[in-house]
């Protein structure tokens, strides 16, 4: 026996119960902190820029052959992009979970790079971007001039110069970018009137550019080879590329034979300007700059957050006068807060075992050991975690809260079994082997039972298995520890602490815990009081008090109490003495009547099979009925607004209506900041004047317990807002994804494809005919989609014939409008360091009107300046102004969210039937982001659950060397899913995946008591007994206690769970009610149908393959080794009721 050796060597035990606590306690500073593993798919982002490109030329020159190549790259999840009317090009690829993002980020260039040759020149000049991204932003910060001392243009350089690239360098930050960049750019704004007039061309500016700004390498004087002897070498240099203004302005573009020189200034205007002014950001009403910081993948969310705010302080100190910064945006107070309050929950799991083990045993010797034993397997867990690269996330921190139930309840085991022997007379240490040769059995069995529920989970894939997996680990890992404890630190513990005691005089609590309490309540809440007292004495005693030392008050105060708390320890001992005397009696009979009831079960077994048998269909039928869900939604501190006006809004109107947004959202009461960005659409993954989007940060969560003020109600506050006083735009607000990184806002999104390349108007039309039926149920909220078929365009279509007459070639004419109406990179220059664009445009003016288009002039072969009018016809046409594409179809996204108290599964059910009933048959329909993974996920879980419960029959089966016995454990496990079930419906909720994870735990929480139970049933049909007369009384008082530690630790938990902590509204009612329903019905069931269960087991039937293993059990124990020792099994509490008799004998 295993425990012997440990109980012979006491400091043994202590030593290795040390290790793995210092192993534990070092690892956990090692830990990074998340509010998530990482479950977010990794993604690639490739991205170019066509300017002067309509969408639908952005789609056919550049979207196809770069998405043909990239089609079917390995492991591929999906893809999806964006070709704008701004010439923005962006393809987001979604990769399996697994998959290493770097590699990821090699075979996407790879491909990226096969399509290159196919695409337009000026792409191939500025080049194809493919970069790796966490879309997992951990917060913003916006650079402002609150006193408008600088533009925006000044603010943007400034932080890309000065800040960027500091941040960028801080550790665990992974990318830093820039919302409302404006790079310099030279600006070279031209006239076409002065071009045409003196008998030039857009085209003669650019090569006159192109030849005067150009980097040259001139050489040396005296470089070798060298003909005879060479004493010196020097250097040559000449002007290369041009850096300010004014030499652009001098740049040569014509002379005349007599002498007379056309300069850049002639023809137009040069200046340092912005490269892009499309994007506007404001910060509560103040021009911006906002920096997105994302985070590394194994980073510490909160450390990482404190370096970049360190790091602003430090750069803050070389700001110029004007130039402040604030966190405009911010996700980590609510993983701070979901953190503090887990580990706040595990705090007071710690001290309600204590209470209740307190209760139970009514010994603090016999207390002191479970919770000697808890410290150790929680502890040890870290070093575990840390092994398998594992963060502090509040999966990992739910497992430790549900494992200390498990790992207390190991040592309890132990304890009572030890006290009991004393009880009839034996040594502590003759007292403690007897014991365990009879627990350690059931100890074993309980840690192989529950490692063989939670370790499958950590195989499986996908984003399921990501959830599962941190989870299981960290619950095996606490429950193999416990198990090990059990084995040698406890016996070890109880041989040296526990003794013989009289129950009616001795004290349940020592003496010295009573001054030690009240000192230290004196020390933290009465030295305060005194404090504040004081400061309204006389002034001559304050004047005293003041120049005593500033521990003088506490330790007095401590001192005071430390006495006053000994002078109580008697009576107070007294008070619980009787208490638990009338504890004592209240359970006695409360077994006395759980043992008839039971007994009364076995005497109509076929009854209660019958009765099981309805409720295993009741269980399949609350399974059907109750909505299934994936992830739930959380208040997470902020909130998102996405803002489309009608087609064709100029930039200028656009910005005009964020302002009023952004004035609403701050006059709301829980809003603390607002940042508005006109002429994108965060959350729809979109740019165009017409576009715009809040980020509205919500005042931190001590300020808002009031339910009103949570961020749903903020939100449909806002909603109602809105929809009174914006009557020119459609505004919808959306909460965070449940996962940040997976889809840009919480809800659901439906890609409607047009595989029958039916036309961009016709997928618009079906796509309007679907929301109109989406809006028509009310079960469905904010239905919109931003793609645009008829947005009004103007098309230009050159006459070949006109222009061969009249002498110009198509290339020059395409060149005029690209170049004029659209702009045309041409070069860089040099500017502070740094390398930026040359752009040449028209001026404003020529670019106000279509009627302008026909006035634009360019030269014939001829020399004569010919007007584009004279060679094209221009008309109005509808046309996209954004055109999606998803797996390389036309798409249309179509975004919406569930009215409050529906499950995202009857979403997907409600929007799969409309679409399947609406949609013509050559039209697709494919769910993205978050909707995408709940259906890959599928019934994962369910198998998880179905796998554990065999996992569990498998190892019962070898533990027992039976088929029959491990039946009665597994009977109980659909009685805890239909309790489970019957709570989550109370409420109204769904069968989410913090629910299934739910069900597994009470796999291996039901099946722990069951094994108690046959456990010592089949010890007792070994000596002959009857297993209905003695396998279950014995278990009832640990049983029961620590089903009441459990539920009481759930009901805490669930309760903080509203304000940051675990998945506030899932973990509340899923957990809340899995505790209450799930745990103590759970309890009451298994204390009834695994006795009947055992007992209609034919008595003396010991294995279906040979009775003679049926007697062995491990370790030696069983009714053999028991004789040896010299105990009669049916002498101690442990074996059936005549201890209880004797016990009322004795009263």
């Amino acid at each position: 026996m295993i425990s012997r050796f440990f109980i012979d060597r006491p400091i043994f035990a202590a030593v290795l119960s040390l290790v793995i606590t210092l192993a534990g306690g070092i690892s956990v500073f090692t830990l990074p902190l998340s509010q998530f593993p990482q479950i977010t798919p990794p993604t690639v982002q490739v991205t170019c820029n066509y300017p002067g490109a309509s969408a639908r030329e952005v789609a056919d020159a550049v979207a196809a052959p770069i998405e043909q190549q990239v089609n079917g790259v390995e492991r591929m999840m999906y893809m999806s992009s964006q070709c704008a009317n701004d010439g923005s090009y962006n393809l987001t690829v979604t990769f399996h979970h697994g998959v290493d993002l770097n590699m990821a980020q090699v075979l996407v260039q790879n491909r990226v790079n096969l399509a290159v040759p196919q695409l337009p020149e000026v792409i191939k000049q500025t080049g194809v971007t493919t970069r790796k991204r966490s879309p997992d932003i951990l917060m913003g910060l916006a650079l402002t001039s609150p006193d408008g001392r600088y533009s925006q243009l000044y603010l943007s350089n400034f932080a890309l110069m000065q800040i960027k690239d500091e941040l960028a360098r801080v550790p665990g930050v992974g990318d830093v970018f820039l919302f409302g960049q404006r790079d310099y750019s030279m600006r070279i704004w031209v006239d076409p009137n002065k071009v045409a007039m003196r008998q030039m061309t857009v085209t003669d500016v650019v090569n006159a550019i192109r030849e005067q700004n150009a980097q040259v390498a001139t050489g040396a004087i005296g470089q070798e080879p060298m003909q005879g002897r060479q004493e010196a070498q020097i250097t040559l240099s000449t002007l290369g590329r041009l850096s300010d203004v004014e030499q652009f302005e001098n740049i040569i573009l014509k002379t005349t034979r007599d002498g007379r020189i056309t300069r850049i200034k002639d023809i137009g205007r040069v200046v340092l300007g912005a490269k892009n002014e499309d994007i506007t950001v404001r910060l509560d009403g103040h021009d911006t700059v906002f920096l997105a910081i994302f985070q590394m993948p194994d980073a510490n969310a909160l450390d990482v957050r404190e370096r970049v705010l360190a790091k602003m302080e430090d750069l803050k100190q070389n700001f110029p006068e004007g130039v402040e910064y604030d966190i405009g945006f911010d996700t980590t107070p609510y993983t701070k807060e979901s953190i503090q309050e887990v580990i706040k929950t595990l705090r007071d799991a710690i001290i309600l075992v204590a209470i209740v083990v307190l209760l139970f045993l009514q010994n603090w010797r016999s207390a002191l050991i479970p919770l000697v034993a808890v410290p150790v397997a929680i502890i040890g867990t870290f070093a575990v975690m840390a092994g398998f690269g594992f963060s502090l996330n509040n999966l990992t921190l739910f497992g430790l809260v549900l494992a200390i139930g498990i790992v207390v309840d190991d040592a309890i085991v132990v304890v009572e079994a030890v006290e009991h022997h004393i009880e009839n007379g034996m040594a502590p240490r003759e007292a403690t082997i007897a014991a365990m040769r009879q627990v350690s059995g059931p100890v074993i069995a309980i840690g192989l039972v529950l490692s063989a529920v939670f370790v499958p989970c950590a195989f499986i894939s996908g984003i399921t298995g990501h959830f599962f997996r941190q989870f299981a680990v960290t619950i095996s890992a606490s429950t193999i520890i416990s198990a090990f404890n059990s084995l040698t630190l406890s016996p070890a513990l109880t041989a040296l602490l526990l003794r013989s005691r009289n129950k009616e005089t001795a004290p349940p609590l020592p003496t010295f815990i009573f001054p030690v309490i009240g000192g230290w309540l004196g020390w933290e809440l009465l030295a305060p009081r005194v404090m504040n007292l004081l400061t309204e004495a006389p002034a001559s005693m304050l004047a005293y008090v003041r120049q005593a030392p500033a521990w003088a008050v506490p330790a007095t105060s401590a001192l005071v109490c430390a006495a006053a708390g000994w002078a109580v320890s008697r009576p107070l001992n007294y008070l619980l003495r009787r208490f638990f005397q009338a504890f004592n009696a209240g359970f006695a009979r409360a077994t006395s009547g759980y043992v008839r009831l039971v007994g009364g079960l076995l005497r109509v077994g076929i009854v209660v099979l019958v009765v099981y048998g309805g409720l295993l269909a009741l269980t399949y039928r609350e399974f059907t009925i109750t909505p299934q869900g994936f992830i739930p939604s959380q208040d997470m501190g902020y909130l998102m607004v996405t803002v489309q006006l009608p087609d064709s809004t100029s930039t200028e109107r656009t910005d005009r209506v964020m302002r009023q947004i952004e004035k609403i959202g701050r006059r709301v009461p829980g809003v603390l900041h607002v940042a508005g960005m006109g002429g994108q659409s965060f959350v729809l993954g979109a740019a165009g004047s017409n576009f715009g989007s809040c980020f509205i940060n919500l005042d931190p969560y001590s300020k808002r317990r009031d339910p009103s003020r949570s961020s749903d109600a903020i939100a449909q506050k806002l909603r109602e807002e809105f929809e009174k006083e914006i009557v020119d735009a459609t505004v919808g607000v959306f909460g965070p994804p449940p996962v940040r990184g997976v889809g840009r806002a919480g809800g659901f999104a439906l890609m409607i494809e047009d595989r029958g390349d039916f036309g961009s108007t016709e997928l618009q039309r079906q796509t309007d005919n679907l929301i109109e039926k989406a809006r028509a149920e009310p079960r469905l909220l904010g239905m919109f989609t931003v793609f645009r078929a008829n947005v009004p365009q103007y098309h230009v279509s050159p006459d070949p014939g006109a222009c061969s007459i009249r002498g110009v070639t198509l290339q020059d004419f395409a060149d005029t409008l690209s170049i004029y109406e659209g702009s045309l990179y041409v070069n860089d220059f040099n500017l502070f360091g740094r390398t930026w664009q040359v752009i040449v445009q028209a001026e404003a003016g020529f670019r106000a009107k279509p009627e302008n288009v026909p006035q634009l002039r360019t030269r014939n072969i001829r020399g004569a300046m010919v007007p584009i009018g004279s060679l094209a016809g221009t008309h109005q046409v509808n046309g996209p102004l954004i055109l999606p594409r998803y797996n390389m179809y036309p798409a249309a996204a179509l975004n919406g969210t569930a009215a409050p108290g529906l499950s995202s599964g009857e979403v997907i059910e409600i929007l799969r039937q409309l679409s399947d009933k609406e949609l013509p048959q050559a039209m697709a329909y494919e769910w993205t982001d978050m909707s995408y993974l709940e259906l890959l996920a599928g019934n994962t879980a369910m198998i998880i659950f179905a796998f554990a419960v065999v996992m569990v029959f498998l190892v019962l089966a070898a533990q027992y060397e039976s088929w029959s016995l491990p039946l009665a454990v597994i009977l109980v496990v659909p009685m805890c899913i239909l309790s489970a079930l019957v709570g989550v419906n109370i409420v109204h909720m769904d069968v989410n995946i913090f629910t299934k994870i739910g069900f597994v735990v009470l796999v291996g929480l039901a099946s722990k008591n069951a094994i108690l139970i046959v456990e010592f049933a089949k010890v007792q049909r070994h000596e002959a007994a009857a297993a209905a007369d003695h396998d279950d009384v014995v278990r009832v008082h640990p049983r029961r206690g620590a089903a009441g530690r459990l539920g009481r630790r759930r009901r805490r938990d669930a309760a903080d769970a509203r304000h940051g902590g675990f998945q506030r509204h899932a973990r509340r009612h899923a957990l809340r009610h899995r505790a209450d329903a799930g745990v103590l019905l759970r309890d009451r069931l298994a204390g009834r149908v695994a006795p009947v269960r055992v007992a209609l087991d034919a008595p003396g039937k010991q294995s279906d393959f040979g009775s003679h293993h049926a007697g062995s059990s491990m370790d030696g124990e069983g009714p053999g080794c028991a004789k040896r020792s010299g105990e009669d099994h049916r002498s101690g509490r442990w074996q059936g009721q005549g201890n209880g008799e004797r016990r009322r004998e004795k009263r």
